[in-house]
């Protein structure tokens, strides 16, 4: 019993001894600092494209993983993404006219279904169905 008193005094003291120690604090004169302004943070740029096919293909599969998820609204975004890492990539604009198609936003739909034929020429076995999807969405909808 006399050596947890023991203990229990030598804690107390050494909590005493530390307290003693430390040295006053200095006030803070507010007017004398002078505060600088704050750092503008990443997201308040806008973000810079330049050309990297491999964030675009990055994109187009998540694109694609969220097209077959059902939630196009994510997938059109990713697609449309794809595009501006990678202006020529034919696959991005098929996968945004297909999105957006689902979507019912049948401008869009043709416009990245225009860019794609642009851009995949007659030797894609795919050209004709779109040629056919861009005629249906000219005379029926929009």
């Amino acid at each position: 019993m006399r050596r947890w008193f023991g203990l229990l005094f030598f804690c107390l003291g050494n909590y005493a001894f530390a307290a003693q120690e430390k040295p006053p604090q200095q006030q803070k004169e507010p007017a004398a600092q002078e505060q600088a302004p704050p750092e503008q943070h990443d997201t308040d740029k806008p973000k810079e494209y330049s050309f990297n096919p491999l964030q675009a293909e990055k994109e187009v599969r998540i694109g694609n993983y969220y097209f077959h998820k059902g939630s196009y609204r994510a997938a059109a975004q990713r697609f449309r993404e794809a595009t501006r890492w990678n202006g020529n990539s034919s696959e991005a604009f098929l996968r945004l006219g297909e999105a957006e198609e689902k979507q019912k936003d049948w401008k869009e739909a043709r416009q990245a279904y225009q860019k794609y034929l642009e851009l995949a020429g007659e030797d894609d076995k795919r050209t004709a169905e779109v040629r056919k999807k861009m005629a249906k969405l000219s005379k029926g909808k929009g």
